[in-house]
This record gives structure tokens, C-alpha cells and sequence, in this order.
């Protein structure tokens, strides 16, 4: 990954007005170099899914980007409480979010099979009490 752009973005826990930020920017300088609108969509969509994960249910987190000219690999990596079940929160509409979360809009269990429809490849690695790893690569 010598000849591509990174990008580095610290998500705070439960910063919901922050929360998509990363994704936005991420959008932004996709648009600048040129990156088509379907490919634009799909990076915007899994990165915002994975960026509000973290602010949910992982205590926040770090997530960099590499950008080149045929793919985006986003890597978010957190030291949550790590996923029990990821088959189960694969899984459209399980969610371990909490009544709070839920009233303010999210935690409809769609994060993971979204961030999973729209990337060409997702690789979850997580261990219990220790933290996440989700890698999503969209190629272009």
C-alpha cells in the first residue's frame, strides 16, 4: 500500500454528534480524487455503519484508510468488549443495543449485514474482553 492515501480517524464513545464524521470526510476526499458515485456510495454506507458500531457498543475506536486507485480499505479497530456471536450479529435485525439507544434512532441491527452488502470483502476479528477488528475492502 506504498502509493496510497491514508487517513486516520479517532471515534469517541457515545458521541452521537460527532458520529459519521469520518465517514463524511472519507467521502469527501473520495470525491476529490475522482472515485465514482456507486463506489463513493457503497464506502460511504459500510464506513458510517462501522463508525456508529463503534460509538454504540465499542467504546469508540481508530479507523484508517487506505485509499488507492482500485480499492478502499478501511480497517476499525476498538477495544470494546469484543462480539459474542458473530454469526448471530451478522444476522439482520439482532442487535444488543440498549431501549436508550434504539429511542435515539439506531441499534436496528442492520450495522454489520449493511457494512457486509456493500464491501467486496469483510474480515471480523474479535476476541472477548479485549476488542474488534472489522476490515472492509470496496474495490473500484
Amino acid at each position: 500500500m506504498d502509493d496510497a492515501i491514508q487517513l486516520k480517524y479517532t471515534v469517541s464513545p457515545e458521541d452521537f454528534t460527532r458520529a459519521g464524521e469520518a465517514s463524511g470526510d472519507l467521502k469527501k476526499v473520495l470525491k476529490q480524487i475522482g472515485v465514482s458515485p456507486e463506489a463513493i456510495r457503497r464506502v460511504s454506507i459500510a464506513m458510517y455503519e462501522g463508525e456508529i458500531n463503534m460509538v454504540i457498543h465499542a467504546n469508540g475506536g481508530e479507523i484508517t484508510v487506505y485509499v488507492t486507485p482500485s480499492q478502499v480499505k478501511m480497517i476499525l479497530q476498538d477495544s470494546g468488549p469484543g462480539i459474542p456471536d458473530v454469526e448471530k450479529a451478522m444476522q439482520a435485525g439482532w442487535s444488543t443495543a440498549s431501549a436508550n439507544i434504539r429511542s435515539l434512532g439506531f441499534g436496528a441491527g442492520m450495522g454489520l449485514p449493511n457494512m457486509k452488502k456493500y464491501t467486496d470483502d469483510l474480515q471480523i476479528e474479535t476476541v472477548l474482553g479485549v476488542g474488534t477488528t472489522v476490515t472492509m475492502i470496496v474495490n473500484f
